[in-house]
């Protein structure tokens, strides 16, 4: 595989490319851990919700912690002859494969088993920052052209949604419909239909089978990630950021919280049991095809736009799900419109990043080195807020009433996931909204910083050539 170019030179599509399907694991496992971690630790580990809800509230939280702490060790690590962040990459790639592999199985003992699963969740986010961050900063690595950024950019967003489509088709259609409640369960007795002992079991060798598959798929990712890219060095490396962290965090935020409640949302609110698997898979397709229309949208308009109107359009159909009556014709439609939102939530944060980190480069020219802190800490507010987001969304199901295990949950428990997945995600876009109002960077300002940046990279080419000719 070619590896990425040299300074001033156009990257290849197979430049981007590979350089894109590094970062497929890390959305194949968020996919799969997002959509169905949920019901898994309630439905087939059977963990009462209060102690699901620790898991994945204490799980987050502790994940976003380590990114700020993996940033900071990150930009202090000494280059190597493969570069300075391939080497976090390729060291936790294996480790982080274990410890994925134990969250999906289920010990052969009660006592003890809420501990094994958060500590298991806590060392594969611990692994999977040590992943994750030094890839996102990489970015910064592959070029000097923004455009060209952009461009690679929107390769890595589209294999990355793809990668969600690859988690959740994966997950859902190998553990789908492996329990025994009936279809339709309208006006029967609850406590009469709960998952047999061989449904149980079945379920539990259908995660042990779609997470091996995905380990596979993690390991071949970071295999061609390493062989086809080639970390560049000598790179250089505030208001604008912060206000781009808030605003863009609350949008993220709200997919958090869709994706962590919506299995369960269309399983026991709308009755899709059996086709849930497939609705979700419909929505991370739809916005597997949009991400090209988005990078098209965001070139001919520029990114501020591109996010209000990528943001908005989620609106309608948030509210549409929740106040019609069930139809699986209807879920399947909306589920395509959602997905175009889902890549817009995809692209726009990490194609907006760059500017941010460009802008500060120009503010402070002596200042060097600091792109995976600006990475690593515009991660930990969203694994943070998505974290307590979980705690507080799966213990709000414990208030409500839910019966783990059981084939048909209390009326309080569906209208809990109606607010969930709509009302809430509903408030965080218009107020995330309104704080990107004020975000700076303009289609103007970027290109001005762009043009300051090049001088600055071309006056420090002359000096270098200028010191290895005196040494001459």
């Amino acid at each position: 595989m070619q590896t990425l170019t040299v300074r001033g030179k156009r990257l290849t599509f197979w430049n981007k490319l590979c350089y894109a399907i590094g970062g497929a694991p890390y959305q194949i496992t968020g996919s799969a851990l997002g959509f169905f971690l949920q019901i898994f630790l309630l439905d087939v580990a059977q963990l009462d919700p209060f102690y699901a809800s620790i898991i994945l509230f204490v799980g987050r939280a502790w994940d976003a912690i380590t990114d700020p702490t993996v940033g900071f060790l990150v930009s202090r690590s000494r280059s190597t002859r493969i570069g300075r962040m391939m080497p976090w990459i390729l060291c936790s790639a294996p480790f982080a494969v274990a410890t994925y592999f134990l969250i999906w199985f289920v010990p052969p003992f009660e006592q003890g088993k809420v501990v094994w699963y958060l500590v298991f969740y806590c060392l594969f986010q611990s692994m999977q920052t040590c992943f994750h961050v030094p890839y996102s900063a990489l970015t910064m690595f592959i070029s000097t052209d923004q455009t060209e950024r952009d461009s690679a950019t929107a390769y890595r967003m589209t294999i990355e949604v793809l990668g969600t489509v690859l988690g959740t088709a994966i997950q859902g259609q190998i553990v789908g419909g492996t329990n025994d409640c009936p279809a339709d369960l309208e006006g029967r007795n609850v406590s009469k239909f709960t998952v047999s002992t061989v449904s149980l079991d079945e379920s539990k060798q259908a995660y042990m089978i779609s997470t091996g598959v995905i380990c596979i798929i993690y390991l071949l990712c970071t295999l061609v990630l390493f062989l086809g890219v080639k970390e560049r060095k000598g790179m250089k490396v505030h208001e604008p950021y912060i206000k781009l962290v808030i605003g863009l965090k609350l949008q993220i935020l709200l997919g958090e919280l869709l994706e962590g409640n919506f299995a369960l949302f269309l399983t026991y609110t709308l009755g899709h049991r059996k086709d849930y698997q497939n609705i979700l898979l419909v929505i991370m397709l739809s916005g597997t095809l949009t991400i090209p229309l988005w990078q098209w949208f965001l070139t001919r308009f520029g990114k501020k736009k591109a996010v209000y109107f990528g943001m908005t359009w989620a609106v309608p159909f948030m509210i549409l799900i929740v106040s019609i009556k069930s139809k699986l014709i209807i879920s399947y439609l909306v589920s395509v419109a959602a997905g175009v939102s889902v890549a817009a939530a995809f692209l726009l944060p990490w194609s907006m990043l760059p500017d941010v980190v460009d802008d500060f480069k120009v503010k402070n020219p002596g200042v060097h080195g600091h792109e995976a802190l600006f990475y690593s800490f515009f991660v930990f507010f969203v694994k943070f807020a998505s974290g307590v987001s979980l705690g507080i969304s799966t213990l709000s199901l414990k208030f409500a009433g839910y019966e783990t295990g059981a084939c048909l949950q209390p009326e309080a428990v569906s209208l809990t996931l109606k607010t969930l997945v709509s009302l809430v995600p509903v408030v965080l876009i218009f107020i995330g909204l309104l704080i990107l109002k004020t975000y700076p960077i303009d289609e103007k300002r970027r290109q001005d910083n762009q043009k300051l940046l090049q001088e600055m990279l071309d006056s420090d080419t002359d000096s270098e050539s200028s010191a290895l000719g005196s040494n001459v």
